[in-house]
Protein backbone atom coordinates (compact mmCIF):
# COMPACT_ATOMS: atom_id res chain seq x y z
CA UNK A 1 0.00 0.00 0.00
CA UNK A 2 3.11 2.08 0.10
CA UNK A 3 3.04 3.05 -3.06
CA UNK A 4 -0.43 4.12 -3.41
CA UNK A 5 0.18 6.57 -0.76
CA UNK A 6 2.87 8.10 -2.07
CA UNK A 7 0.83 8.11 -5.80
CA UNK A 8 -1.55 10.49 -3.61
CA UNK A 9 1.12 12.40 -2.48
CA UNK A 10 2.22 13.32 -5.83
CA UNK A 11 -0.84 14.16 -6.71
CA UNK A 12 -1.72 16.53 -4.20
CA UNK A 13 1.53 18.36 -4.36
CA UNK A 14 0.85 18.64 -8.36
CA UNK A 15 -2.46 19.84 -7.39
CA UNK A 16 -1.12 22.49 -5.05
CA UNK A 17 1.80 23.88 -6.77
CA UNK A 18 1.95 26.96 -9.04
CA UNK A 19 0.36 26.77 -12.69
CA UNK A 20 4.07 27.18 -14.05
CA UNK A 21 5.39 24.07 -12.24
CA UNK A 22 2.44 22.09 -14.05
CA UNK A 23 2.49 20.85 -17.98
CA UNK A 24 -0.60 22.76 -19.54
CA UNK A 25 -0.27 23.07 -23.41
CA UNK A 26 -3.11 25.53 -22.95
CA UNK A 27 -0.59 28.07 -20.55
CA UNK A 28 2.11 29.92 -22.73
CA UNK A 29 4.44 31.52 -19.37
CA UNK A 30 7.88 32.85 -19.84
CA UNK A 31 9.62 33.02 -16.82
CA UNK A 32 12.18 35.83 -16.39
CA UNK A 33 16.17 34.79 -17.33
CA UNK A 34 17.38 34.58 -13.47
CA UNK A 35 14.83 32.17 -13.07
CA UNK A 36 15.22 29.64 -16.19
CA UNK A 37 17.83 27.64 -14.07
CA UNK A 38 15.43 26.96 -11.25
CA UNK A 39 13.42 25.42 -14.28
CA UNK A 40 15.70 23.20 -15.39
CA UNK A 41 15.98 22.10 -11.69
CA UNK A 42 12.20 21.46 -11.33
CA UNK A 43 11.88 19.89 -14.85
CA UNK A 44 14.66 17.36 -13.96
CA UNK A 45 13.21 16.73 -9.94
CA UNK A 46 9.98 16.21 -12.12
CA UNK A 47 11.28 13.51 -14.61
CA UNK A 48 13.20 11.62 -11.59
CA UNK A 49 9.75 11.35 -9.77
CA UNK A 50 8.52 9.83 -12.71
CA UNK A 51 11.41 7.68 -12.79
CA UNK A 52 10.77 6.70 -9.14
CA UNK A 53 6.76 6.07 -10.24
CA UNK A 54 7.28 4.12 -12.55
CA UNK A 55 9.67 1.64 -10.88
CA UNK A 56 7.30 1.46 -8.17
CA UNK A 57 4.83 0.19 -10.95
CA UNK A 58 7.47 -2.58 -12.78
CA UNK A 59 6.56 -6.10 -12.60
CA UNK A 60 7.29 -8.30 -9.67
CA UNK A 61 10.48 -10.18 -9.98
CA UNK A 62 8.97 -13.67 -10.08
CA UNK A 63 4.68 -14.38 -10.29
CA UNK A 64 3.08 -15.83 -7.30
CA UNK A 65 2.29 -19.28 -9.27
CA UNK A 66 2.40 -20.33 -13.14
CA UNK A 67 0.75 -23.14 -15.54
CA UNK A 68 1.24 -24.11 -18.82
CA UNK A 69 -0.90 -26.44 -21.22
CA UNK A 70 -0.15 -26.79 -24.42
CA UNK A 71 0.82 -23.68 -26.28
CA UNK A 72 0.10 -21.04 -23.49
CA UNK A 73 1.35 -20.13 -20.20
CA UNK A 74 -0.89 -18.70 -17.39
CA UNK A 75 0.83 -17.36 -14.32
CA UNK A 76 -0.35 -14.41 -11.31
CA UNK A 77 0.85 -11.74 -9.99
CA UNK A 78 -0.02 -10.22 -6.86
CA UNK A 79 0.46 -7.33 -6.44
CA UNK A 80 -2.26 -4.01 -6.43
CA UNK A 81 -2.45 -2.52 -10.02
CA UNK A 82 -5.44 -0.58 -12.18
CA UNK A 83 -6.52 -2.63 -15.06
CA UNK A 84 -3.73 -0.49 -17.31
CA UNK A 85 -0.99 -0.88 -14.89
CA UNK A 86 -1.77 -4.74 -15.09
CA UNK A 87 -1.54 -4.52 -18.53
CA UNK A 88 1.74 -2.81 -18.57
CA UNK A 89 2.87 -5.99 -16.31
CA UNK A 90 2.07 -8.72 -18.28
CA UNK A 91 3.53 -6.77 -21.63
CA UNK A 92 7.14 -6.59 -19.65
CA UNK A 93 7.04 -10.78 -19.97
CA UNK A 94 6.12 -10.64 -23.86
CA UNK A 95 2.34 -11.41 -22.97
CA UNK A 96 -0.90 -9.82 -22.21
CA UNK A 97 -3.85 -10.07 -20.19
CA UNK A 98 -5.53 -13.77 -19.31
CA UNK A 99 -8.37 -14.35 -21.79
CA UNK A 100 -10.54 -17.57 -20.19
CA UNK A 101 -12.74 -19.06 -23.58
CA UNK A 102 -12.87 -22.72 -22.02
CA UNK A 103 -12.83 -24.30 -18.85
CA UNK A 104 -9.22 -25.47 -19.54
CA UNK A 105 -8.44 -22.37 -18.80
CA UNK A 106 -10.61 -21.89 -15.55
CA UNK A 107 -9.14 -24.80 -14.02
CA UNK A 108 -5.86 -23.12 -14.56
CA UNK A 109 -6.94 -20.06 -12.99
CA UNK A 110 -8.46 -22.26 -10.15
CA UNK A 111 -4.93 -23.75 -9.30
CA UNK A 112 -3.44 -20.45 -9.61
CA UNK A 113 -5.89 -18.72 -7.29
CA UNK A 114 -6.03 -21.78 -4.68
CA UNK A 115 -4.95 -20.25 -1.15
CA UNK A 116 -5.57 -16.56 -2.14
CA UNK A 117 -8.16 -14.39 -0.89
CA UNK A 118 -8.96 -11.43 -3.75
CA UNK A 119 -9.66 -10.83 -6.62
CA UNK A 120 -7.35 -10.64 -10.16
CA UNK A 121 -8.00 -8.67 -13.30
CA UNK A 122 -9.15 -10.67 -16.51
CA UNK A 123 -8.53 -9.34 -19.97
CA UNK A 124 -11.97 -8.66 -20.58
CA UNK A 125 -12.87 -4.65 -20.96
CA UNK A 126 -15.94 -3.03 -22.24
CA UNK A 127 -14.55 -0.45 -25.08
CA UNK A 128 -15.57 3.48 -24.21
CA UNK A 129 -19.14 4.52 -25.20
CA UNK A 130 -20.19 1.28 -25.50
CA UNK A 131 -23.48 -0.19 -23.33
CA UNK A 132 -23.35 -3.47 -21.93
CA UNK A 133 -25.50 -6.03 -23.60
CA UNK A 134 -26.73 -8.65 -20.85
CA UNK A 135 -27.97 -11.27 -23.13
CA UNK A 136 -24.72 -12.36 -24.68
CA UNK A 137 -22.12 -14.69 -22.63
CA UNK A 138 -19.79 -11.86 -22.08
CA UNK A 139 -22.06 -8.92 -21.92
CA UNK A 140 -20.96 -6.68 -24.62
CA UNK A 141 -17.27 -6.95 -23.08
CA UNK A 142 -14.39 -7.71 -24.99
CA UNK A 143 -11.17 -9.13 -24.54
CA UNK A 144 -7.98 -7.57 -24.95
CA UNK A 145 -7.06 -8.96 -28.58
CA UNK A 146 -10.35 -7.09 -29.46
CA UNK A 147 -12.82 -10.12 -29.74
CA UNK A 148 -15.50 -11.72 -27.47
CA UNK A 149 -15.21 -15.22 -28.64
CA UNK A 150 -15.74 -17.72 -26.04
CA UNK A 151 -17.03 -20.76 -24.90
CA UNK A 152 -17.01 -19.79 -20.86
CA UNK A 153 -18.29 -17.32 -18.59
CA UNK A 154 -19.40 -17.52 -15.13
CA UNK A 155 -20.60 -14.21 -14.04
CA UNK A 156 -22.20 -13.64 -10.71
CA UNK A 157 -25.43 -12.83 -10.09
CA UNK A 158 -25.23 -8.67 -10.16
CA UNK A 159 -24.40 -6.88 -12.92
CA UNK A 160 -24.73 -3.09 -13.83
CA UNK A 161 -27.99 -2.07 -15.52
CA UNK A 162 -27.93 -1.84 -19.33
CA UNK A 163 -27.40 0.98 -21.12
CA UNK A 164 -24.93 2.70 -18.02
CA UNK A 165 -21.64 3.72 -20.18
CA UNK A 166 -18.13 3.87 -18.57
CA UNK A 167 -15.07 1.91 -18.68
CA UNK A 168 -15.69 -1.05 -16.70
CA UNK A 169 -13.12 -4.03 -16.71
CA UNK A 170 -13.86 -7.52 -15.01
CA UNK A 171 -11.98 -9.68 -12.06
CA UNK A 172 -11.98 -13.08 -11.39
CA UNK A 173 -12.64 -13.69 -7.17
CA UNK A 174 -11.24 -16.18 -5.15
CA UNK A 175 -14.28 -17.94 -5.55
CA UNK A 176 -13.71 -17.90 -9.46
CA UNK A 177 -16.90 -16.09 -9.94
CA UNK A 178 -16.58 -13.30 -12.42
CA UNK A 179 -17.55 -9.52 -11.36
CA UNK A 180 -17.38 -6.14 -13.26
CA UNK A 181 -15.24 -2.92 -11.30
CA UNK A 182 -14.44 0.46 -12.94
CA UNK A 183 -10.94 0.18 -14.96
CA UNK A 184 -9.54 2.88 -13.06
CA UNK A 185 -10.10 0.65 -9.45
CA UNK A 186 -7.53 -1.55 -7.97
CA UNK A 187 -7.38 -5.32 -8.24
CA UNK A 188 -4.90 -7.38 -5.61
CA UNK A 189 -3.71 -9.43 -8.03
CA UNK A 190 -3.65 -9.99 -12.26
CA UNK A 191 -3.33 -13.15 -14.55
CA UNK A 192 -1.58 -13.11 -17.22
CA UNK A 193 -1.47 -15.13 -20.01
CA UNK A 194 1.76 -15.88 -23.19
CA UNK A 195 1.85 -17.41 -26.05
CA UNK A 196 3.82 -19.75 -27.79
CA UNK A 197 2.94 -21.27 -31.28
CA UNK A 198 6.18 -22.79 -31.98
CA UNK A 199 5.79 -25.66 -28.88
CA UNK A 200 7.30 -26.33 -25.95
CA UNK A 201 9.99 -28.41 -24.56
CA UNK A 202 9.28 -31.39 -22.22
CA UNK A 203 10.49 -31.27 -18.63
CA UNK A 204 13.94 -32.91 -18.87
CA UNK A 205 14.22 -36.80 -17.49
CA UNK A 206 16.43 -36.52 -14.62
CA UNK A 207 18.37 -39.86 -13.10
CA UNK A 208 17.64 -40.53 -9.59
CA UNK A 209 17.97 -37.49 -6.77
CA UNK A 210 18.71 -34.66 -9.23
CA UNK A 211 16.63 -31.98 -8.95
CA UNK A 212 16.06 -28.88 -11.56
CA UNK A 213 14.94 -25.20 -11.09
CA UNK A 214 13.57 -24.37 -14.32
CA UNK A 215 13.06 -20.38 -15.30
CA UNK A 216 10.43 -19.10 -17.74
CA UNK A 217 11.17 -16.08 -20.17
CA UNK A 218 8.05 -14.20 -18.14
CA UNK A 219 10.16 -14.79 -14.51
CA UNK A 220 8.53 -17.97 -13.01
CA UNK A 221 10.46 -20.06 -11.08
CA UNK A 222 8.79 -23.41 -11.21
CA UNK A 223 10.01 -27.39 -11.09
CA UNK A 224 6.86 -28.80 -11.29
CA UNK A 225 5.64 -26.92 -15.00
CA UNK A 226 4.35 -30.05 -17.63
CA UNK A 227 5.80 -27.87 -20.34
CA UNK A 228 7.90 -25.72 -20.75
CA UNK A 229 8.29 -22.54 -23.38
CA UNK A 230 11.13 -21.47 -25.50
CA UNK A 231 13.64 -19.46 -23.87
CA UNK A 232 12.96 -21.28 -21.13
CA UNK A 233 16.81 -22.26 -18.85
CA UNK A 234 17.16 -25.42 -16.48
CA UNK A 235 19.56 -25.39 -13.80
CA UNK A 236 20.28 -28.84 -12.97
CA UNK A 237 23.25 -27.85 -9.70
CA UNK A 238 23.98 -31.54 -8.75
CA UNK A 239 24.95 -32.89 -12.33
CA UNK A 240 26.87 -29.00 -13.04
CA UNK A 241 24.01 -28.56 -16.08
CA UNK A 242 22.87 -25.19 -17.40
CA UNK A 243 19.99 -25.63 -20.45
CA UNK A 244 18.18 -23.34 -22.40
CA UNK A 245 14.98 -24.59 -24.19
CA UNK A 246 15.37 -23.44 -27.40
CA UNK A 247 15.40 -24.49 -31.60
CA UNK A 248 17.83 -26.91 -32.67
CA UNK A 249 18.79 -28.51 -35.81
CA UNK A 250 17.56 -28.60 -39.34
CA UNK A 251 14.17 -28.88 -38.41
CA UNK A 252 13.81 -26.15 -36.05
CA UNK A 253 12.09 -28.07 -33.61
CA UNK A 254 12.24 -27.06 -29.77
CA UNK A 255 15.02 -29.29 -27.85
CA UNK A 256 17.50 -28.38 -24.95
CA UNK A 257 20.22 -27.40 -25.39
CA UNK A 258 23.76 -25.31 -23.92
CA UNK A 259 25.23 -22.66 -24.97
CA UNK A 260 28.19 -23.96 -24.61
CA UNK A 261 29.23 -26.91 -27.38
CA UNK A 262 29.91 -30.56 -26.69
CA UNK A 263 28.20 -32.51 -24.27
CA UNK A 264 26.89 -32.06 -20.34
CA UNK A 265 26.68 -35.12 -17.99
CA UNK A 266 25.68 -37.79 -19.96
CA UNK A 267 22.72 -39.18 -17.52
CA UNK A 268 21.33 -36.18 -18.47
CA UNK A 269 18.83 -36.54 -21.95
CA UNK A 270 22.37 -38.63 -23.12
CA UNK A 271 24.49 -35.21 -22.58
CA UNK A 272 22.61 -34.09 -25.25
CA UNK A 273 24.34 -35.93 -27.82
CA UNK A 274 22.37 -36.92 -31.20
CA UNK A 275 24.14 -40.52 -30.79
CA UNK A 276 26.88 -42.04 -28.13
CA UNK A 277 27.83 -40.01 -25.03
CA UNK A 278 31.01 -41.29 -23.53
CA UNK A 279 33.59 -40.11 -20.50
CA UNK A 280 37.28 -39.72 -21.13
CA UNK A 281 40.18 -40.97 -19.06
CA UNK A 282 39.14 -37.68 -17.10
CA UNK A 283 35.93 -38.46 -16.35
CA UNK A 284 34.94 -35.37 -19.01
CA UNK A 285 31.43 -36.37 -21.09
CA UNK A 286 31.77 -36.26 -25.19
CA UNK A 287 29.65 -37.22 -27.98
CA UNK A 288 30.85 -39.86 -30.80
CA UNK A 289 29.27 -40.52 -33.78
CA UNK A 290 28.56 -44.00 -36.03
CA UNK A 291 31.02 -44.83 -39.19
CA UNK A 292 30.66 -42.10 -41.56
CA UNK A 293 29.45 -39.52 -39.83
CA UNK A 294 31.35 -37.12 -37.72
CA UNK A 295 30.25 -33.81 -35.29
CA UNK A 296 29.06 -30.61 -36.54
CA UNK A 297 31.63 -27.94 -35.43
CA UNK A 298 28.77 -26.05 -33.80
CA UNK A 299 28.12 -27.70 -31.16
CA UNK A 300 30.11 -30.94 -31.06
CA UNK A 301 27.03 -32.80 -30.24
CA UNK A 302 24.85 -33.42 -33.46
CA UNK A 303 25.95 -35.92 -36.08
CA UNK A 304 26.49 -34.94 -39.31
CA UNK A 305 27.22 -36.80 -42.69
CA UNK A 306 29.17 -35.61 -45.29
CA UNK A 307 26.57 -35.02 -47.45
CA UNK A 308 25.00 -32.89 -44.95
CA UNK A 309 28.21 -30.94 -45.16
CA UNK A 310 28.11 -30.29 -48.62
CA UNK A 311 24.48 -29.78 -49.12
CA UNK A 312 24.17 -30.77 -52.89
CA UNK A 313 21.72 -28.82 -54.14
CA UNK A 314 20.27 -31.99 -56.22
CA UNK A 315 21.99 -35.62 -55.19
CA UNK A 316 24.93 -36.31 -53.06
CA UNK A 317 26.52 -39.66 -52.78
CA UNK A 318 29.22 -41.29 -51.20
CA UNK A 319 31.78 -39.14 -49.29
CA UNK A 320 30.16 -36.06 -50.77
CA UNK A 321 30.14 -36.14 -54.32
CA UNK A 322 27.12 -33.96 -55.50
CA UNK A 323 25.08 -35.44 -59.02
CA UNK A 324 22.59 -33.84 -61.21
CA UNK A 325 19.08 -35.37 -62.77
CA UNK A 326 19.11 -36.15 -65.96
CA UNK A 327 19.15 -32.77 -67.88
CA UNK A 328 21.49 -30.91 -65.65
CA UNK A 329 24.93 -30.76 -64.59
CA UNK A 330 27.24 -29.81 -61.92
CA UNK A 331 28.62 -26.38 -61.93
CA UNK A 332 31.53 -25.13 -61.18
CA UNK A 333 31.08 -24.84 -57.37
CA UNK A 334 30.44 -28.79 -57.55
CA UNK A 335 27.28 -28.24 -55.96
CA UNK A 336 24.48 -26.58 -57.59
CA UNK A 337 23.03 -28.24 -61.15
CA UNK A 338 22.77 -26.06 -64.12
CA UNK A 339 20.48 -26.90 -67.14
CA UNK A 340 21.87 -28.35 -70.29
CA UNK A 341 20.54 -27.01 -73.59
CA UNK A 342 19.65 -30.76 -75.30
CA UNK A 343 18.98 -29.04 -78.41
CA UNK A 344 22.41 -27.26 -78.57
CA UNK A 345 24.44 -30.53 -77.10
CA UNK A 346 21.96 -33.39 -79.56
CA UNK A 347 21.43 -32.11 -82.29
CA UNK A 348 18.61 -34.01 -84.53
CA UNK A 349 16.52 -34.66 -81.43
CA UNK A 350 13.20 -32.92 -83.26
CA UNK A 351 11.98 -33.27 -86.67
CA UNK A 352 11.49 -29.54 -86.83
CA UNK A 353 11.87 -27.43 -83.64
CA UNK A 354 13.41 -28.29 -80.58
CA UNK A 355 13.03 -25.84 -77.74
CA UNK A 356 15.04 -25.80 -74.76
CA UNK A 357 13.28 -26.29 -71.40
CA UNK A 358 14.12 -26.86 -67.54
CA UNK A 359 15.94 -30.20 -67.43
CA UNK A 360 14.74 -31.37 -70.42
CA UNK A 361 13.07 -30.41 -74.37
CA UNK A 362 10.39 -29.80 -75.89
CA UNK A 363 9.91 -30.92 -79.79
CA UNK A 364 7.88 -28.16 -81.77
CA UNK A 365 6.66 -28.21 -86.04
CA UNK A 366 5.79 -24.97 -88.52
CA UNK A 367 2.53 -23.48 -88.05
CA UNK A 368 1.71 -26.00 -90.93
CA UNK A 369 2.36 -29.16 -89.58
CA UNK A 370 1.55 -30.89 -86.43
CA UNK A 371 3.44 -33.19 -84.29
CA UNK A 372 2.05 -36.68 -83.79
CA UNK A 373 4.18 -39.45 -82.75
CA UNK A 374 7.42 -37.41 -83.06
CA UNK A 375 6.81 -36.63 -86.23
CA UNK A 376 5.70 -33.70 -88.10
CA UNK A 377 2.48 -34.12 -90.12
CA UNK A 378 0.70 -31.52 -92.60
CA UNK A 379 -2.31 -30.73 -90.92
CA UNK A 380 -3.95 -31.51 -94.23
CA UNK A 381 -2.79 -35.25 -93.94
CA UNK A 382 -3.63 -35.18 -90.38
CA UNK A 383 -6.95 -35.14 -91.33
CA UNK A 384 -7.01 -39.05 -92.78
CA UNK A 385 -6.99 -40.23 -88.73
CA UNK A 386 -10.45 -38.49 -88.00
CA UNK A 387 -12.41 -41.45 -89.12
CA UNK A 388 -9.57 -43.96 -88.17
CA UNK A 389 -10.76 -47.58 -87.19
CA UNK A 390 -7.09 -48.12 -85.55
CA UNK A 391 -7.62 -49.59 -81.55
CA UNK A 392 -4.35 -47.73 -80.96
CA UNK A 393 -2.69 -44.86 -82.69
CA UNK A 394 -3.01 -43.74 -86.36
CA UNK A 395 -0.07 -42.22 -88.37
CA UNK A 396 -1.62 -40.23 -91.53
CA UNK A 397 -0.17 -40.67 -94.91
CA UNK A 398 -0.66 -38.50 -98.11
CA UNK A 399 -3.32 -40.88 -99.32
CA UNK A 400 -5.07 -42.51 -96.45
CA UNK A 401 -3.22 -43.82 -93.08
CA UNK A 402 -1.84 -46.72 -91.25
CA UNK A 403 -2.49 -48.19 -87.72
CA UNK A 404 0.29 -48.70 -85.32
CA UNK A 405 0.43 -50.26 -81.65
CA UNK A 406 1.83 -49.31 -78.68
CA UNK A 407 4.57 -51.35 -76.89
CA UNK A 408 3.58 -54.99 -76.08
CA UNK A 409 1.12 -54.78 -78.80
CA UNK A 410 2.10 -55.99 -82.65
CA UNK A 411 -0.70 -55.72 -85.62
CA UNK A 412 -3.29 -58.60 -85.49
CA UNK A 413 -2.70 -60.18 -88.93
CA UNK A 414 -6.06 -60.85 -89.84
CA UNK A 415 -7.03 -57.38 -88.45
CA UNK A 416 -4.30 -54.77 -88.95
CA UNK A 417 -6.40 -52.29 -87.37
CA UNK A 418 -6.66 -54.32 -83.76
CA UNK A 419 -3.59 -54.82 -81.72
CA UNK A 420 -2.36 -58.16 -80.28
CA UNK A 421 -0.87 -58.72 -77.12
CA UNK A 422 3.10 -60.03 -77.88
CA UNK A 423 5.69 -61.15 -75.93
CA UNK A 424 8.84 -62.52 -77.63
CA UNK A 425 10.53 -63.67 -74.25
CA UNK A 426 9.61 -66.46 -72.38
CA UNK A 427 8.11 -64.66 -69.58
CA UNK A 428 6.30 -61.10 -69.73
CA UNK A 429 4.47 -58.79 -67.08
CA UNK A 430 0.98 -59.53 -67.68
CA UNK A 431 -1.56 -56.27 -68.74
CA UNK A 432 -3.55 -55.89 -65.58
CA UNK A 433 -6.16 -53.34 -64.21
CA UNK A 434 -4.23 -50.48 -62.90
CA UNK A 435 -6.96 -49.97 -60.44
CA UNK A 436 -7.70 -53.67 -59.22
CA UNK A 437 -4.70 -55.14 -60.26
CA UNK A 438 -6.24 -58.46 -60.71
CA UNK A 439 -8.12 -58.22 -64.08
CA UNK A 440 -4.75 -59.60 -66.21
CA UNK A 441 -4.64 -60.65 -69.93
CA UNK A 442 -2.05 -62.34 -71.51
CA UNK A 443 -1.16 -63.12 -75.31
CA UNK A 444 -2.21 -66.65 -76.85
CA UNK A 445 0.06 -69.05 -75.96
CA UNK A 446 1.02 -67.96 -72.47
CA UNK A 447 -0.48 -68.35 -69.06
CA UNK A 448 -0.81 -66.31 -66.34
CA UNK A 449 1.35 -67.37 -62.91
CA UNK A 450 1.92 -65.69 -60.18
CA UNK A 451 5.80 -65.16 -59.32
CA UNK A 452 7.27 -63.33 -56.62
CA UNK A 453 4.65 -61.30 -55.52
CA UNK A 454 3.90 -60.26 -59.78
CA UNK A 455 1.40 -61.51 -62.29
CA UNK A 456 3.38 -62.54 -64.83
CA UNK A 457 2.59 -64.36 -68.45
CA UNK A 458 4.19 -67.85 -69.22
CA UNK A 459 4.85 -69.31 -72.41
CA UNK A 460 3.20 -72.46 -73.15
CA UNK A 461 5.74 -75.15 -74.51
CA UNK A 462 3.66 -77.00 -77.30
CA UNK A 463 5.72 -79.36 -77.86
CA UNK A 464 5.37 -81.30 -74.35
CA UNK A 465 1.55 -81.62 -75.88
CA UNK A 466 2.73 -83.65 -79.40
CA UNK A 467 1.54 -80.59 -81.58
CA UNK A 468 4.02 -82.22 -84.29
CA UNK A 469 3.35 -85.47 -83.49
CA UNK A 470 6.97 -88.00 -84.28
CA UNK A 471 8.33 -84.72 -86.32
CA UNK A 472 10.93 -82.46 -84.47
CA UNK A 473 9.32 -79.85 -82.22
CA UNK A 474 10.41 -76.34 -81.89
CA UNK A 475 9.13 -74.43 -78.91
CA UNK A 476 8.76 -70.50 -79.60
CA UNK A 477 7.16 -67.43 -77.23
CA UNK A 478 3.91 -67.84 -77.82
CA UNK A 479 3.83 -70.97 -80.59
CA UNK A 480 5.63 -73.05 -82.00
CA UNK A 481 7.18 -74.59 -85.50
CA UNK A 482 7.71 -78.16 -86.60
CA UNK A 483 10.85 -79.62 -88.85
CA UNK A 484 9.10 -81.93 -91.90
CA UNK A 485 11.56 -85.35 -93.32
CA UNK A 486 12.70 -82.62 -96.23
CA UNK A 487 14.19 -80.23 -93.65
CA UNK A 488 11.90 -77.65 -93.79
CA UNK A 489 10.24 -75.65 -91.10
CA UNK A 490 6.59 -75.13 -91.20
CA UNK A 491 4.03 -73.22 -88.64
CA UNK A 492 2.33 -76.37 -87.92
CA UNK A 493 2.07 -80.56 -89.21
CA UNK A 494 -0.42 -79.91 -91.59
CA UNK A 495 1.76 -77.97 -93.25
CA UNK A 496 4.67 -80.57 -93.80
CA UNK A 497 1.55 -82.45 -96.21
CA UNK A 498 2.84 -81.84 -100.39
CA UNK A 499 4.41 -83.44 -102.61
CA UNK A 500 7.50 -85.05 -101.46
CA UNK A 501 6.56 -84.66 -97.75
CA UNK A 502 5.75 -87.82 -95.38
CA UNK A 503 2.53 -86.95 -93.33
CA UNK A 504 2.47 -88.43 -89.93
CA UNK A 505 -0.10 -88.60 -87.29
CA UNK A 506 -0.45 -86.36 -84.24
CA UNK A 507 1.05 -88.37 -81.65
CA UNK A 508 -1.69 -89.49 -78.92
CA UNK A 509 -1.66 -88.46 -75.59
CA UNK A 510 -3.27 -91.92 -74.59
CA UNK A 511 -0.42 -94.08 -72.91
CA UNK A 512 -1.49 -97.72 -74.78
CA UNK A 513 0.03 -99.27 -77.44
CA UNK A 514 -2.43 -100.88 -80.65
CA UNK A 515 -1.71 -104.09 -81.27
CA UNK A 516 1.10 -104.82 -84.01
CA UNK A 517 -2.01 -107.74 -85.37
CA UNK A 518 -4.95 -108.77 -85.23
CA UNK A 519 -8.15 -106.63 -85.77
CA UNK A 520 -9.46 -105.04 -82.47
CA UNK A 521 -12.54 -106.76 -82.46
CA UNK A 522 -10.89 -109.87 -81.83
CA UNK A 523 -8.31 -107.53 -79.32
CA UNK A 524 -11.60 -106.60 -77.17
CA UNK A 525 -12.95 -110.33 -77.25
CA UNK A 526 -9.72 -111.35 -75.92
CA UNK A 527 -10.01 -108.61 -73.02
CA UNK A 528 -13.23 -110.34 -72.41
CA UNK A 529 -12.30 -114.10 -71.68
CA UNK A 530 -9.18 -112.43 -69.47
CA UNK A 531 -11.52 -110.25 -67.91
CA UNK A 532 -13.57 -113.76 -66.93
CA UNK A 533 -10.71 -115.77 -66.21
CA UNK A 534 -9.43 -113.59 -63.22
CA UNK A 535 -12.83 -113.16 -62.20
CA UNK A 536 -13.28 -116.90 -61.47
CA UNK A 537 -10.21 -117.79 -60.25
CA UNK A 538 -10.59 -114.50 -57.81
CA UNK A 539 -14.25 -116.03 -56.69
CA UNK A 540 -12.51 -119.34 -55.83
CA UNK A 541 -9.94 -118.00 -53.47
CA UNK A 542 -12.59 -116.01 -51.54
CA UNK A 543 -14.55 -119.48 -51.09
Amino acid sequence: MLHRSRKREASRAAAAAPAFFRSDPSVSFQLPAKMRPLRLLLVALALAGRRVALAALSPPATPLGAQCVGSSCFSLFWAARSFSEAGDVCAGGGGHLMSVRSTVEAEAIALLLRGQSGSAWLGLRLPANVSAEPAKPLRGFHWVAGDEDTDYSNWTGHHAAAGVRGPRCVVVTHQLSWEERACDASAEGLLCEYSYPGGACAPLSLPQGASVSYLTPFGARDGDLVALPPGTTAEVLSLGASLECRARGPDGLLRWSSPLAGAWNCELQNGGCEEQCAWDDQKRPFCTCSEGKTLAAEDKRTCVSPCDVVQCQQFCIGLGVCMCEAGYELDVDGKSCKDIDDCKVNTGLCPQLCVNTMGGFECKCSPEYELVMDKCIEREMNQNCFDSQCEHDCVPLKEGYTCSCRDGFIPDPKSPHKCLMFCNKSQCPAKCDPHSGTDCDCPDGFILEEKDEANVCSDINECDSGECGKLECINTPGSYKCRCSNGSIVEDLESCKGPGTESYPKTSVSTSVPPKHGSSSEMLVAIRISTMSVLVVLGAILW
